[in-house]
């Protein structure tokens, strides 16, 4: 099962992202692909040994299944514009409240499959990165697939230390397609720079051309 400790720090890495996204930030493509994908990852790497009976199998599914669920809602909650060229997202009060059920029904399931049978209630308990991961990555893509039919470019990666942004050329190319505007060919990760747009790569990247 996870431990007290694990689950406190899954909840305050919740809770930092419902800080920082109520505030609003610019999407942020690495962030709500790689990272979700990774906690499922681990995720399945824990439950995958311990789920034994149909019944602790069966509640996996359901939980991921509602987790998936709630993540495209909240997916479709999320207020996407266009701020300074960039793609710019906001959780609303929905997203929240959706944020809220999908932990009241992962933690209330391992409560009743604890009461049906607590050997199976322990093996669904490894699965709360599964299934957060899951439904953190379907909300990433219906976030995605709102801000490509959007204005503003998506970020692949934010540069830090004033560093220039990492653009993502298949993103661009899918916006061109949607909207009919030139997007810039290139390397897998073009920079993008705050002031001056698109800039060439340096460093171990390949040259980024218009």
């Amino acid at each position: 099962m996870s431990s007290p400790v694990q689950i406190v720090l899954v909840l305050a890495a919740v809770c930092y992202v419902l800080v920082r996204r109520m505030m609003g930030e610019p999407a942020e493509a690495k962030r709500m692909l790689v990272l979700p994908a990774v906690l499922g990852a681990i995720g399945l790497s824990q439950v995958s040994a311990d789920l034994k009976s149909p019944l602790s199998i069966l509640f996996l599914v359901l939980t991921a299944g509602i987790s998936v669920v709630i993540g495209a809602l909240r997916g479709a909650s999320v207020r996407v514009s266009a701020r300074d060229g960039l793609a710019f997202v906001q959780y609303t009060g929905v997203t929240v409240a959706l944020w809220v059920a999908n932990l009241a029904v992962k933690f209330g399931a391992n409560f009743v499959l604890r009461a049906i049978d607590p050997q199976d209630a322990a093996a669904l308990g490894n699965s709360l990165l599964l299934t957060l991961g899951a439904g953190m990555l379907v909300e990433g893509l219906v976030v995605l697939a709102k801000a490509v039919r959007g204005e503003g470019r998506i970020l692949w990666a934010k540069g830090k230390d004033g560093a220039p942004h990492q653009l993502s050329p298949w993103l661009d190319s899918m916006q061109q397609n949607r909207n009919g505007r030139t997007a810039p060919a290139g390397t897998p990760h073009a920079e993008y720079g705050s002031d001056t747009g698109p800039t060439p790569s340096t460093g171990t990247q390949q040259q980024f051309r218009r």
